[in-house]
């Protein structure tokens, strides 16, 4: 898709109207990310929600801008209260893994700099989608029921039953063609708008918030919400080929994708082939080894050490170099001390881009909803380690370990375009393989997402998707990896990429589930 005026790209093609009609409304492309953002917690509720996390990359005023809106954990959150519990890790369900909300913060703070319209009217076509109804799609449809299948065994306890009744009112999951009515969820939207987000953080909703919690054995408090905050941050980034490449800071796992980079920079694999085993393998060796070491230092950089220098050193990426051979091997962490959702990008006339990532975490999050509100709470909290000397162990106030990264390119300080793949663990390994796809074998934004995936899942194991080549995964279980094929489509992520051509734009949307980019 190409155009001149504006791009938008999401996974649903409603709210991709929605950041259009926002951008020929005489918005711009903040208002128009804003008012995608709320509308996908209307349309793809399984992967994002009201009391879900959002981090933004904004190019705007001629600089990139990054924006952290995760939640901390609350203050009531202790080590001793998991550890005495009998908790060997945090669970993925129920209140435990849940942590202060902050999309609605990073929507108002990004209104705040940046916005043009006023803030109702960027989240009135989110809330007209809730009161209105809209068609569910079919990968919604298809995480909607799987969802209702996994909390069925939590049914009846007491911090579930919200979920049911505002998701599977029926007792049935809408399907494909359904329409579906969020009259829960619109009156909440319109109080976050009248009020730019104070009654979600310090009003009714606030208390809301507290007394379920209180009600149900929650640690979640009023306290929680009205102290939070989402933060301004530098984006960190690396120089690879010429094209400068753009994340996040921890505690989001953005500079994974920064390590990568720089330890692949050392190979030649613009010579090879898209589909090359050597290429692939190449590019699978780098990112086992980034990640192992995103995994042993990426926390929050306020509590803990993150060798963040370090780690995007290139001296310390040609250390890790050295460990690459022709075949697959065990990753091992390094010491860099001596040297994880919906994704939308969009784009305006005068130049502005944003790329921002927004998730529940797992599908629905914790599965906590606050009755009457239709905010569901997000279980960010399981990434927190219950181990007390790892970096990333659990404390109040404290954020966790995030794998919702945004991304942004550019060269010669001139905005190329935000671009990303969500899918929790595979995001760093998304962004990779876009930026191969892009700096390397030079495709445009939806060839380079169409293209066939690849994606480590731990020890020796590669997930690929059943359009690889036959004979590509010959060749790499012949080096050693332990290749699996993997049927589930999103398990490979699900990206969008706008690139500015001169004055014009080309975007695309991920064909591995409902998404859409447009433009004008």
């Amino acid at each position: 898709m190409l155009g001149r005026r504006g791009a938008v790209a999401t996974s649903q093609p409603l709210a991709t109207q929605v950041g259009m009609s926002i951008l020929q409304a005489g918005g711009n492309a903040i208002d128009a990310a804003i008012a995608t953002a709320a509308a996908l917690t209307i349309v793809e509720p399984s992967s994002n929600g009201l009391g879900g996390d959002a981090f933004a990359l904004v190019w705007a005023e001629g600089k990139l801008h990054g924006l952290n809106g995760s939640g901390r954990a609350p203050a009531l959150a202790t080590l001793a209260h998991y550890r005495n519990a009998g908790h060997l890790r945090v669970p993925d369900l129920g209140w435990l893994p849940v942590t202060v909300p902050g999309a609605i913060s990073a929507w108002v703070s990004l209104h705040e700099r940046f916005g043009r319209l006023a803030f109702h009217e960027v989240l009135a076509p989110a809330i007209a989608l809730a009161e209105g109804g809209f068609v569910v799609s079919p990968m919604v449809a298809y995480y909607w029921e799987t969802s209702r299948r996994t909390f069925l065994a939590h049914a009846t306890t007491p911090e579930f039953t919200a979920w049911f009744d505002t998701f599977v009112p029926s007792g049935v999951a809408p399907r494909t063609g359904d329409i579906v009515k969020f009259a829960d969820h619109a009156r909440t939207l319109r109080a976050i708008a009248e009020t730019k987000g104070k009654a979600f953080y310090e009003g009714h909703l606030t208390e809301a918030v507290d007394a379920f919690s209180k009600r149900t054995g929650g640690l979640l408090r009023g306290e929680d919400l009205a102290e939070h905050r989402a933060d301004w941050v530098d984006p960190i980034g690396t120089n690879y080929r010429g094209f400068d490449v753009w994340e996040i800071p921890p505690n989001g796992h953005g500079i994974t994708v920064l390590n990568a980079l720089n330890i692949l920079e050392g190979f030649d694999i613009g010579s090879m082939a898209p589909e090359d085993p050597c290429n692939w393998h190449l590019q699978i060796e780098s990112m086992k080894l980034a990640y192992t070491d995103a995994q042993t230092y990426v926390a929050d950089p306020r509590y803990a050490d993150v060798p963040i220098a370090g780690l995007l050193d290139k001296r310390y990426a040609a250390q890790r170099r050295e460990l690459i051979s022709d075949t697959a091997a065990l990753p091992v962490v390094g010491d860099p001390s001596r040297g994880a959702t919906v994704l939308l990008a969009t784009a305006d006339a005068a130049g502005n881009m944003v790329s921002l990532l927004q998730s529940n975490y797992d599908e629905f999050g914790s599965g906590v909803v606050i009755p009457g509100t239709g905010v569901g709470l997000q279980n960010r909290g399981a990434n927190f380690s219950l181990d007390p000397n790892h970096r990333n162990v659990l404390a109040p106030g404290k954020r966790p370990y995030h794998t919702i990264i945004p991304g942004f390119l550019t060269r010669d300080n001139e905005a190329i375009g935000p671009f990303g793949v969500m899918g929790g663990f595979m995001q760093p390994q998304g962004h990779v393989q876009m930026v191969v796809r892009t700096v390397d074998q030079m495709l445009h934004p939806q060839a380079a997402l169409d293209a066939p995936r690849w994606r480590w899942s731990e020890g020796l194991t590669v997930w690929i998707e059943p359009r690889t080549p036959p004979e590509l995964a010959e060749a790499l279980q012949a080096r050693g990896h332990h290749v699996v094929l993997e049927t589930e489509p999103t398990a490979f992520g699900r990206g969008q990429i706008i690139w500015r051509l001169g004055d014009s734009y080309v975007a695309g949307s991920e064909s591995r589930t409902d998404g859409q980019a447009s433009v004008w």
